[in-house]
C-alpha cells in the first residue's frame, strides 16, 4: 500500500475509533455535570474530585498526599486509583469546563486512544494486514472487560501506553547485538513504564505479569537465536535501572508513607470471577441480557464475558497457526491469566466449589496477594486480540475461500459482543454557592468546608462539591482508601465522628432528633478536629429540613445563601 494511502486509512481508522466512543458515551454528553454512570456513582464522583485535585499542580500547590480530602489527616493518593497522570495531563480542559466534562472526556478516550495504539502496534509494526489490525484492535478497545471498566474504572480502561510498551519490548527482541539503539529503546521503554505507573498502575502491574510469561513462552515455543539474549537483557536492564529511579520516591511513599495502607481492602474471593462467565453475554452487550450479572461480583468486572463463539474461533485459530510462536504464546499466557481471574477457589454457575483456582499460589506475596483476581482477564483481552488480528492475516493470503470465510466467522462471533451505550443517571446539580464562587466569603482558600451530611462511602456526593471548586476547600471524610481498618489495615472511608453520626442518623431517617449539651459538646471537639470554616446544606437535600432543624440547634440559625444554607463554625 502506498504511504499516502497507508496514512489515509490510518485516519480513517483513528476517527472510527472515536466516533465508536463517543457512540458509547452519548449518554453522558448533553450534561455531564449533571449525569453520572448509574452503574458506579460512587467512583466517578471520586474521579471528579481526583481530576479537579490535578489541576492544584497548575499553581504549584500538588502533592502525592493531601489533607484536602479527609481533612486534616488526609489521603496518599498512590493508595489510590487517583488518576494522576491523566489528571495532570487534562488539567487544562478542567480549569476550562470542570471535572465532569474531563471525566467525560476519558471514559470515551481512553477507549478510542487504547483501540488506535493497538491498531498502529499490529499495522505499522507487526506487520498485520490492516483489515486484520482492525478488528483485533476494536476488540481490544471495546471488548466486554474494557466496557465494564469504563464504569469510572478510569485507570484500568487507560490502556494506550501499553502497545508502545509491546513495541519497546518487541523491538529489543529483534535486535541480535548491543548497540546504541538498544539502549535508546531501553530509556524509552522504562520512561513508558514511569509514565504508567502514575496512568494507571494496575494496568502497568498486569502488563508486566502478561509480557513476563508471554516471553517465557515463546521461548520455548520459537526457541529464538541465543544473540538475542544480550541486547534483550542489556535493554530491560536499562528501561528498569531508568523505571527504579523514577518511581523509588513514588513506591516508597505508597507503601511506607504518610496514610499508606498495608494490604488490599477487597477479598479475592468475592471479586473473582465464575466459570461460566467465560461463556457468557455480557449484560453491558448488544446480545446480553441481565441474568448473566449474577456470574461476577458488579457490573465494573464483567471482565471474563468474552462469548462461546469467540473462544471457539481462538481455539479454531490457535490450532490453524499452531506453528507460528506468538499465537501459541499469546493462546497459552490467555488461559494462564484466566486461570488467575477464577480466584482462589473456583465458582461454577454461581455455585462455589472445594477446588482451589491458581491465584491461591499467590497467597502470602507481598503486595501481589492484594491483586483483585477479575482483573487477570483484563489481560487476556489483548492476546485474543493478536490471535484474532494474525488470523484475518494469515486468512487474507490463503485461498478465495478462506479469505472470506475466515474474517466473516471473526466478526460473526464478536457481533454479540458489541457494547450497547453506557447507562447514565440524572444527579443533583451542585450548589451555585461552590460552582459561583459564594463559598469564599466562609472559608478561605484551602479551607474546611463541612457538608451537611458527610461524604462517606455510602454517599460520596458531597465530594462533588469540593471539586467544583478545582479542589480549593478542603472536606472530611469521603470516599477514599486508607489506614483505618484493623490494626491500620486499608479500609475505605473512615470511622465517622460523633457530629458525622448524628448527622448521617438524621439524613437517612428523616426523623428530627433533639439536640443535646453533650451533641454540642461534641461538635465542638470535631469542629476543632476537622478546622471547619463552616457548614453547608444543600436546601434540595430530600431531608434537608430535618438537617436544618438539627444543625439549628447545634450552631444557632442558618444563613441562606442561595441555594444552601450556611453555618459558620465557631
Amino acid at each position: 500500500m502506498q504511504a499516502p494511502r497507508r496514512w489515509l486509512v490510518d485516519t480513517g481508522v483513528g476517527l472510527l475509533f472515536v466516533l465508536a466512543a463517543a457512540l458509547l458515551t452519548h449518554r453522558l454528553w448533553p450534561g455531564p455535570a449533571g449525569r453520572a454512570l448509574a452503574l458506579n456513582p460512587s467512583d466517578q464522583a471520586l474521579d471528579e474530585w481526583f481530576l479537579a485535585y490535578a489541576t492544584r499542580a497548575y499553581r504549584g500547590d500538588f502533592s502525592l498526599v493531601t489533607g484536602m480530602l479527609n481533612a486534616p489527616e488526609g489521603v496518599n493518593l498512590l493508595c489510590n486509583a487517583s488518576l494522576i497522570g491523566m489528571g495532570l495531563l487534562l488539567a487544562p480542559i478542567t480549569l476550562a469546563f470542570g471535572a465532569p466534562v474531563t471525566f467525560s472526556v476519558l471514559v470515551a478516550g481512553n477507549l478510542a486512544a487504547t483501540g488506535i495504539g493497538w491498531y498502529l502496534l499490529f499495522a505499522r509494526s507487526l506487520g498485520v494486514h490492516r483489515t486484520g489490525a482492525l478488528i483485533g484492535a476494536a476488540f481490544a478497545a471495546f471488548a466486554p472487560g474494557m466496557v465494564s471498566q469504563s464504569n469510572a474504572h478510569l485507570h484500568m480502561t487507560a490502556a494506550w501506553l501499553v502497545p508502545p510498551i509491546v513495541w519497546c519490548v518487541v523491538r529489543l527482541a529483534h535486535q541480535t547485538e548491543v548497540t546504541w539503539r538498544t539502549a535508546r529503546t531501553g530509556l524509552l521503554l522504562g520512561g513508558l513504564v514511569a509514565a504508567q505507573f502514575f496512568v494507571g498502575e494496575e494496568v502497568l502491574f498486569l502488563s508486566a505479569v502478561t509480557l513476563a510469561l508471554f516471553t517465557l513462552v515463546f521461548v520455548v515455543a520459537a526457541r529464538p537465536s541465543p544473540r538475542v539474549a544480550p541486547p534483550f537483557v542489556f535493554g530491560l536492564g536499562i528501561a528498569a535501572g531508568l523505571a527504579t529511579a523514577l518511581l523509588a520516591y513514588p513506591l516508597w511513599l505508597q507503601f511506607h508513607g504518610p496514610q499508606s495502607v498495608e494490604g488490599g481492602v477487597f477479598a479475592p474471593s468475592f471479586f473473582s470471577t465464575d466459570l461460566f462467565s467465560f461463556t457468557a453475554i455480557s449484560p453491558l452487550s448488544l446480545a446480553g441480557d441481565d441474568s448473566a450479572a449474577r456470574l461476577v461480583s458488579g457490573p465494573a468486572e464483567y471482565t471474563t464475558f468474552f462469548g462461546a463463539p469467540l473462544l471457539l474461533v481462538a481455539l479454531g485459530a490457535t490450532i490453524w497457526m499452531w506453528r507460528r510462536p506468538a499465537v501459541v504464546a499469546s493462546a497459552v499466557t490467555a488461559v494462564v491469566l484466566c486461570l488467575f481471574a477464577l480466584g482462589p477457589y473456583v465458582v461454577v454457575d454461581d455455585e462455589p466449589t472445594d477446588q482451589r483456582g491458581l491465584f491461591a499460589l499467590l497467597s502470602g506475596l507481598p503486595v501481589i496477594e492484594s491483586a483483585l483476581p477479575t482483573r487477570f482477564a483484563l489481560a487476556a483481552i489483548p492476546l485474543l486480540a493478536v490471535i484474532l488480528a494474525r488470523v484475518v492475516d494469515a486468512a487474507i493470503t490463503q485461498t478465495e475461500t478462506l479469505r472470506l470465510l475466515v474474517p466473516v466467522a471473526v466478526v460473526a462471533a464478536l457481533v454479540p459482543l458489541a457494547p450497547a451505550p453506557l447507562p447514565v443517571a440524572d444527579r443533583a446539580p451542585v450548589p451555585r454557592f461552590f460552582t459561583e464562587g459564594y463559598w469564599r466569603v466562609y472559608a478561605p482558600e484551602d479551607g474546611v468546608v463541612v457538608p451537611v451530611p458527610l461524604p462517606d462511602p455510602r454517599d460520596p456526593d458531597a465530594m462533588r462539591w469540593a471539586a467544583a471548586t478545582d479542589a480549593r476547600i478542603a472536606t472530611p471524610q469521603g470516599w477514599f482508601i486508607g489506614p483505618y481498618g484493623k490494626g491500620g489495615a486499608a479500609a475505605v472511608g473512615v470511622y465517622p465522628r460523633p457530629t458525622s453520626q448524628l448527622l448521617q442518623r438524621v439524613a437517612r431517617s428523616g426523623i428530627p432528633v433533639t439536640v443535646t449539651d453533650q451533641d454540642r459538646q461534641a461538635l465542638t471537639r470535631d469542629v476543632a478536629y476537622w478546622r471547619a470554616a463552616s457548614f453547608v446544606l444543600d436546601q434540595r437535600h430530600p431531608n434537608a429540613g430535618v438537617l436544618k432543624q438539627t444543625m439549628d440547634g447545634l450552631l444557632g440559625p442558618g444563613e441562606r445563601v442561595e441555594d444552601v444554607w450556611v453555618w459558620r463554625a465557631p
